[in-house]
Formats: C-alpha cells, sequence, structure tokens
C-alpha cells in the first residue's frame, strides 16, 4: 500500500473510531438530556406509548395511588388518570400534552423513566424486549390528613379562598397539602390537543384561579399567629424572663407616629399590666404592639428567618418564600408595632404557618419540610429515599419553645382563650391541641371580613415527639377561631384516627 493510500486508511479509521466514541457517548451520558429536550418530536410522541410511573399517598403505609397512566383502548397509548380528582390536585398537579405541573413536574424525569437512576432498568428492559416504565414516586401524604383538609376546605370556607399544610413535626414529613378552590386534574390530560387547549382556556379564565396552589403559591398576613414570633424573639433576647413576667397591654397603644393602636373590639387586657401569657391567649394587639418596639424590626426579623422565613424553599414542589421584608418599619417603631402583630409588611403561606407550630412541637427545631418519601424502579429497587434533616439557620431553644407551648396552650384550654370554644377539649374529643389564632386585617380581599388564620399541634406524650402541625389560611374568613381552627381540628382527628397511638 503507497503512502497516500495508508495516509487515507489511517484518517478514515481514526473518523470511523470517533464516530463509534460518540455515538456510546450520546447512548450512555447524553440520552436523557436530549430525551428532556422540548423540540425533540420523536421523544414527545414515544413519551405516551409505554406507562409513566404512578404517584402514590404513602402517609398511612396504604400505598394509595393518586396518579397512574392507563392504556387508551384501541390506540397503544397511555394516558394520565387521577382517581382522586380535586383531592390531590395541589400536590400531583397534573401532566398533559402541553405541559406539567406539581410533583408530575419537579418528578417528571422519574416518573417519565428519562432519568439517569434509571439507566439500568432501561438497558435491561431494551435486551428484554420488556416496555420501558417510569419509577413510581411514593408521597408522605397521608389519605386521611388530605382528604379531612379537601373536605374540610370545601365545606367550612364559604367559597373563601383556602390552604391549609399538615406536618409531621419530626420528620418534617408533608402529611396533607390542600387548596380552595381546586381543579379536576383529568380535564387537563386528554391526548386531544383541542380539548385539552378548551379546558385549559376555562381554567385560567376562571375569576376564582383554581390552577393556584393556595397551600404554597400564596401569602398572607399571619395576623395575631406572628406573635408566636415576637414571643419567641423577647423570650430569647431577654425582654421577658418567662411566661408569668407583666408587660404593658393598655385598651389603646399610642404610637410614636400618633396613630392609635386598639385591643380588638377596644377590649381591655387584663388589668392592664397582665402576665405575657394572658396577654397570649386573649391576643392582646397593644401589648404585642409595644413588646415588639422594644424588641425592634431587625431582631423580629431575625426570628422570623428562625421559624423558616425569608428564605427559599422547594418541598420539591416550589414555595413561594415567607417573608418580613426590610423597610421603613426597621427605623419606624410605629411600623414595627404593626409588623408584630403580623399585620404590618409580614406575609406567609398556609405552610409557613404550620412551620410555626412544627418548630415549637419540636423543642424549637424546625426541620426540612418535605413530600417526597421514596422513588421506587420498575424493578422495585429504591432508588431514592428522604432523609430527614433540620432546616439550616433556623430553630429555637427548647427552653423558649417550651414557654411559648405553654402559652399556646392556654389559647385552647383556658376559657377565657381565643381557640377555646372551636379547639378546645370539648370539640376535639379529648384531643390536647396548643394553637394561636390570627384574625388579619386585609385590605386586598373584597369580602369586606378579616383573613382568618390559625395554626397549632398536638404535643407528644410524656414530652416525646408531637405527631402532627397544622396552619390554615382563610382569606376573608373572618375570626381564625371561627373560620380556620374547625378546618384545623378536622384534620388532626382524621389524621389520629388513622395512626392510632
Amino acid at each position: 500500500m503507497n503512502r497516500a493510500l495508508l495516509k487515507v486508511s489511517l484518517a478514515c479509521l481514526a473518523m470511523f473510531v470517533l464516530l463509534l466514541l460518540n455515538v456510546n457517548y450520546v447512548q450512555a451520558f447524553e440520552a436523557n438530556t436530549l430525551a428532556d429536550k422540548p423540540g425533540n418530536v420523536r421523544v414527545f410522541d414515544q413519551q405516551f406509548s409505554y406507562q409513566r410511573g404512578a404517584i402514590i399517598a404513602d402517609g398511612d403505609g396504604n400505598d394509595l395511588k393518586i396518579a397512574e397512566s392507563r392504556l387508551v383502548k384501541g390506540t397503544g397509548n397511555y394516558q394520565r388518570y387521577y382517581p382522586y380528582g380535586k383531592v390531590y390536585a395541589p400536590v400531583t398537579g397534573f401532566d398533559s400534552i402541553y405541559g406539567s405541573s406539581g410533583i408530575e413536574e419537579t418528578e417528571n424525569s422519574l416518573l417519565a423513566g428519562t432519568s439517569s437512576q434509571l439507566a439500568v432498568h432501561n438497558f435491561t428492559a431494551l435486551l428484554t424486549g420488556k416496555q420501558k416504565q417510569g419509577a413510581t414516586v411514593e408521597l408522605t401524604i397521608s389519605p386521611a390528613a388530605q382528604e379531612a383538609a379537601y373536605k374540610a376546605l370545601e365545606t367550612n370556607t364559604g367559597g373563601h379562598n383556602a390552604g391549609v399544610v399538615a406536618i409531621n413535626p419530626s420528620t418534617g414529613a408533608i402529611l396533607a397539602l390542600a387548596g380552595y378552590p381546586t381543579f379536576n386534574p383529568n380535564e387537563l390530560t386528554s391526548l386531544d390537543g383541542t380539548t385539552v387547549d378548551r379546558n385549559d382556556k376555562k381554567l385560567l379564565s376562571d375569576p376564582s384561579q383554581p390552577l393556584l396552589n393556595r397551600a404554597t403559591q400564596v401569602t398572607l398576613p399571619p395576623g395575631s399567629t406572628f406573635k408566636i414570633v415576637t414571643s419567641s424573639a423577647a423570650f430569647s433576647t431577654g425582654k421577658v424572663s418567662g411566661t408569668t413576667s407583666t408587660i404593658p397591654a393598655p385598651t389603646v397603644l399610642t404610637l410614636p407616629n400618633g396613630h392609635l393602636l386598639h385591643n380588638d373590639d377596644d377590649e381591655s387586657c387584663g388589668d392592664g399590666n397582665p402576665q405575657i401569657i394572658e396577654a397570649f391567649y386573649l391576643s392582646c394587639d397593644t401589648a404585642f404592639g409595644g413588646l415588639g418596639m422594644k424588641v425592634t424590626a431587625p431582631v423580629l426579623r431575625q426570628y422570623s428567618s428562625l421559624f423558616g422565613m425569608n428564605r427559599p424553599l422547594s418541598i420539591p414542589i416550589p414555595v413561594v418564600p415567607s417573608v418580613l421584608p426590610e423597610g421603613a418599619g426597621w427605623t419606624d417603631q410605629s411600623l414595627t408595632a404593626y409588623t408584630a402583630i403580623g399585620q404590618y409588611n409580614d406575609a406567609v403561606t398556609p405552610l409557613q404557618e404550620a412551620m410555626f407550630a412544627a418548630t415549637v412541637a419540636d423543642h424549637g427545631k424546625l426541620m426540612q419540610p418535605y413530600l417526597v418519601q421514596q422513588v421506587v424502579g420498575p424493578g422495585l429497587s429504591v432508588i431514592q429515599s428522604a432523609k430527614p434533616a433540620p432546616m439550616t439557620g433556623t430553630g429555637i431553644s427548647a427552653r423558649v419553645a417550651g414557654d411559648v407551648q405553654s402559652m399556646m396552650y392556654q389559647v385552647t384550654h383556658n376559657p377565657a382563650g381565643t381557640a377555646y370554644a372551636t379547639a378546645g377539649p370539648q370539640v376535639t374529643g379529648g384531643i390536647t391541641i396548643d394553637g394561636k389564632t390570627g384574625t388579619a386585617q386585609n385590605g386586598v380581599n373584597n369580602t369586606g371580613l378579616n383573613d382568618a388564620v390559625f395554626t397549632c399541634f398536638v404535643p407528644g406524650t410524656g414530652g416525646g415527639a408531637s405527631p402532627i402541625a397544622v396552619g390554615v389560611m382563610v382569606e376573608g374568613g373572618g375570626y381564625g377561631a371561627d373560620a380556620a381552627a374547625p378546618i384545623a381540628v378536622a384534620v388532626i382527628k382524621a389524621y389520629l384516627a388513622a395512626h392510632p397511638s
């Protein structure tokens, strides 16, 4: 072979080797990335030809399937189906030919089978001729708590927008996450584009915004539930030495800017100089407005962060941050007074309300909230498993948490407490619930009523772990004790009935 032919042969061999290397690299390392590209029409069409993984609510240990793919008769294609419709919609979201939301979106690569973690399963299926299949995502959601939350929102809110979240304080596992109004995800799963487009436009044009997840995507003023934060800051910084310390609580507090801060209905707060525990269970605004000015706005913000505010959060569903932003209240003590009672620029989600209670319930420790318990591959092997962990940069001392808990106990167990009539032992069937009500003035809603808020937990027996903490917010619901507390009680009763000690 002459020199020229040898060079050409070597060049061809080198290019052939590079081609083989590239093909193998693409197959081994780029397949999932290419499959996830929205412009990949072949993959888009192919995704409906195999079974997408199921989503399971496993918080009660009974593997309730809340999303699955069913074969459409005569087509060879699979269509997503949600057996319980609206009940789990804020959790599952939807998967459609045009997009997805909720767990369907955040866990898409696992459910669709395109994740690199499923490469071995997919390769084995290819060799054996079996059908490709997505992984099963098992959630922390308790069917008993979730169904009770949905029913309570549907029947007890008077048609007002609302959200509720329940958490296991010792792990951070989310037991219920519901909103009202919501939507039926089955309306968006048709394989016919015209049908999906029509239903999508109907939902988007609905003035009640049913696609909006009111448990994680809407923030409202916390009202008096923020007094949990204000009290914690006061105890921690020594502004108040204990629950029996007295604090000024005039019927009307004149603020530095000359404005007047009133208690609800201009009621008196004890003798005008009550113990802080009495001011807490009576929910005296003048007492905590004055206390907030002593604590100062920067310290209030610092302690709100210790309860999980002012930071990004995903569960893995994205969550709108609950915030106490820096602003005029830092230099204007009058505004600080309103911040301290949850009425200035504080804004929280129902999830954050549950986190307030969960922090106190777990003796001052706040665990990272999460929804996905584990992911199981088509071969029944566990691909991912949740590892509960404290939320970075959060938490208060056990001593302070104990002081706040003793005050929350009085809210529901003292006959003068704001939630005694709706969350006391005579209503709960003997279940001990420690809580805090909130009735927040909000000029945004058109109901003419305040937003109703309630956060609470069931204390562990013998100083042990609390089984559940709940946060409820009802837009324009009125008093927190009347509109929000009964919803929390319903969720707690259902959950404990499914998990007897």
